[in-house]
């Protein structure tokens, strides 16, 4: 429930998310110089292992609340997570699919 102003009140904002959500989206928008430093923040800000966050953050940016909060960066959030998605799964086949990335392959 929100108040006046789309503040939050009761633990869920103006577009449906929960205060933890917001905060995480608030989060998302800081710039880190080195890498641990943001490991170090997560824990001390959400009290969560990065692994549990980053597994919160990819159902967060795929919610309609989120990309109704902040659309501009809920999409680049989600075009950074598809392209580490595609580097990891590797070449593509020319249907692509994830396939044969060369002749030794057949």
């Amino acid at each position: 429930m929100s108040g006046p102003g789309g503040e939050i009140v009761g633990g869920v904002d103006a577009e449906g998310l929960s205060e933890r959500d917001a905060r995480v989206l608030a989060f998302e928008k800081l710039r880190w110089q080195h890498p641990g430093a943001k490991d170090a923040a997560i824990r001390a800000e959400f009290g969560l292992s990065s692994t549990r966050y980053y597994q919160l953050l990819h159902v967060l940016i795929d919610s309609p609340a989120a990309l109704a909060t902040d659309p501009m960066l809920v999409r680049r959030l989600q075009r950074l997570r598809d392209e580490r998605r595609r580097a990891r799964s590797g070449p593509l086949d020319g249907a692509g699919e994830p396939g044969h990335d060369g002749p030794d392959d057949a």
